[in-house]
């Protein structure tokens, strides 16, 4: 990853925002992040890995058009040749606020608002395609632990199902991780930040995402109905499919876990059993479906 140095040095040349410091952010386990501050501001810079460009690009121009709507969505600051990253480092506009955790209905209803306000402007006409394209049911590394390979390719097979039944699933750009402090509450309304690995895939997936770190769709109740309630997808949409997404969300968890203990990739963390307990998070939701 880049060094402050190296921030500091391309934000110069390539930015118009003056003299800066840069100073590291904790955490991220998949970009790294620093703090920018100049005389005309604050922002965010951003990097990812080359292997991870597609989608942080996507998450860019995501960020634009939620911004554009009037979502504070960090949204890419141009550099002086009206680009929106240089490589995979972006400069982005940093969003105020206040995290929520989804403890409380009242955060749960801005949450399932924001993120069904965001999914109206990022909809998309026709299929996603394959998705999620990125777990592949025959890796490697789903062989970790014995558990992991049939319970992954149990929910891609359950979510092949419901595509081949009933209608099809409304699809737009996801925020792929859409968790509760992604979303920054303020006296002006509420954020949504951190739109760094945007896919294309059924807008349910996100919803499913966010009610998924509120403990699943039974703990999300407000949630779901403030997001309903915005009409981004059809109450029969959300009944009929939320929970076969809640569990390929699962799966995505094993899948990214499975690879993380394999490689033994540290980024964001520092002790490696943090990676064992997210698979194993995953392994006892498995195991109580039966």
């Amino acid at each position: 990853m880049l060094t402050v140095d190296t921030v500091r040095e391309l934000v110069a040349r390539h930015w118009s925002v003056g003299p800066v410091e840069v100073v590291p952010l904790p955490g991220g386990m998949n970009s790294a992040t620093w703090t920018v501050t100049g005389p005309r501001g604050r922002w965010v810079a951003k990097a990812v890995a080359p292997a991870d460009e597609a989608g942080f690009v996507r998450g860019l121009r995501a960020a634009q058009v939620v911004d554009a709507a009037g979502i504070p969505a960090g949204a890419p600051e141009p550099t002086r040749g009206g680009d929106l990253h240089v490589g995979t480092l972006a400069l982005l506009r940093r969003v105020g606020g206040t995290p929520l955790t989804g403890a409380e209905p009242s955060a749960q209803s801005i949450i399932g608002a924001t993120l069904g306000r965001a999914h109206r402007v990022l909809a998309l006409p026709g299929p996603a395609g394959t998705f999620p394209e990125w777990v592949d049911p025959g890796a490697a590394h789903l062989d970790v632990e014995p558990w992991v390979r049939p319970a992954v390719h149990a929910a891609l097979v359950r979510h092949a199902d419901l595509l081949a039944t009933g209608a099809p699933l409304t699809c737009g750009v996801l925020h792929a991780d859409p968790e509760p402090g992604a979303f920054l509450a303020s006296g002006d309304g509420c954020g949504l930040i951190d739109w760094s690995s945007a896919e294309p895939g059924p807008l349910l997936y996100d919803l499913a995402s966010a009610a998924f770190y509120l403990g699943g769709p039974a703990r999300a109740t407000a949630l779901v109905e403030a997001y309903v309630a915005t009409g981004a997808l059809a109450p029969e949409e959300v009944d009929r499919g939320l929970d076969v997404l809640h569990e390929l969300r699962w799966a995505v968890q094993a899948d990214y876990f499975a690879r993380r203990v394999i490689t033994d990739d540290r980024t964001g963390i520092e002790d490696p059993r943090e990676n064992t307990k997210g698979l194993h998070d995953a392994r006892e939701f498995f195991a109580a479906r039966g």
